[in-house]
């Protein structure tokens, strides 16, 4: 995958993790496997949860370089790259426009439909008042989440009118602005991407109506299929598609592409996670393991593209 070794006890690589928003419980989950990875590679990581003291901490531990495990705000929507811009600290994953962009539900598909990458039609909604527009538009049977979570924070399966507002009513309370989606049958697959490398397909089978917070951190039922159970030619597909919609975004180093299929078995392309999970019940370890890739080498291919990237 190019670029020069790296001797990694030269380096003094900080962790940033944890913090105050929704998704800083599985960020936290996630640190005791990418600390493990980097102590394999020699590496004595500067642990820094984002919540104490930050910007002290790294002017302090003067970093070489940062990995940033921060998932939802401020970690992937742009605001911790442009603060480590403005340190000059070489940072993990994308930079700060393409982490925005990527964090914009709505936008990002924008950005998809414009250059004809499959994706689902979408209203956007900002109050109560627009739940008629939905089911007119998308029909009944609607998939609402708000236009800046992860980890399915605030995200409803919807049946009717009732239900609806009931959905929008919650994911107001996590956003000004709820993205609305027709419902789709799926399943749900997923794709890693590291350094331009399409990791093997993962499908997803949740008993859950839809692969929830709880189906994804905590249920000891929820299915995960590799090889995924797609043909050799739907794979590839699947590969070459989310390459395309990861490179759209601008998008760097590494990170998760989501699909599901609709009614006619077609895929279609759901969001972009800049930094996704490496915890227990995490994706892209599971894909790369399964590319034969173990963890200290996975978190080896992310820190040497290690950069300041606007």
């Amino acid at each position: 995958m190019g670029r020069e070794p790296v001797n990694w006890s030269s380096e003094r690589v900080a962790l940033l993790f944890g913090g105050l928003g929704s998704e800083a419980a599985v960020s936290r989950n996630g640190r005791a496997s990418v600390t493990k990875a980097m102590q394999q590679l020699g590496i004595k990581p500067i642990e820094i949860d984002i919540k104490d003291g930050l910007v002290e901490s790294l002017i302090n531990s003067r970093p070489t370089r940062v990995f940033n495990l921060v998932h939802g705000r401020p970690g992937e929507d742009g605001v911790l790259q442009g603060l480590l811009c403005a340190l000059g600290i070489p940072f993990t994953g994308s930079g700060v426009a393409s982490s925005a962009l990527a964090f914009d539900k709505p936008r990002t598909k924008q950005v998809w439909e414009s250059l004809g990458l499959p994706t689902a039609p979408m209203v956007v909604v900002n109050d109560l008042e627009q739940s008629d527009i939905c089911i007119k538009r998308l029909g009944p049977e609607l998939f609402v989440k708000p236009a800046h979570e992860g980890s399915s924070v605030g995200a409803h399966v919807v049946r009717g009118s009732d239900q609806l507002k009931i959905a929008l009513e919650d994911a107001l309370r996590y956003d000004t602005r709820v993205l609305v989606e027709p419902l789709l049958p799926g399943p749900e697959f997923t794709v890693g991407v590291v350094r331009g490398l399409a990791l093997p397909v993962i499908g997803i089978h949740s008993t859950t109506d839809f692969y929830d917070y709880d189906a994804k951190y905590k249920s000891t039922d929820t299915k995960y299929q590799i090889p995924s159970g797609l043909s050799p030619e739907f794979e590839t597909e699947a590969q070459k598609l989310a390459l395309e919609a990861f490179e759209a975004l601008g998008c760097r180093t590494w990170g998760r592409v989501d699909f599901m299929l609709d009614e006619t078995g077609h895929l279609l392309l759901i969001e972009c996670n800049t930094v996704p999970g490496m915890g227990g019940h995490s994706l892209v370890p599971k894909a790369a393991s399964a590319s034969g890739m173990d963890m200290p080498m996975l978190i080896e291919q992310i820190l040497i593209d290690a950069e300041v990237s606007p």
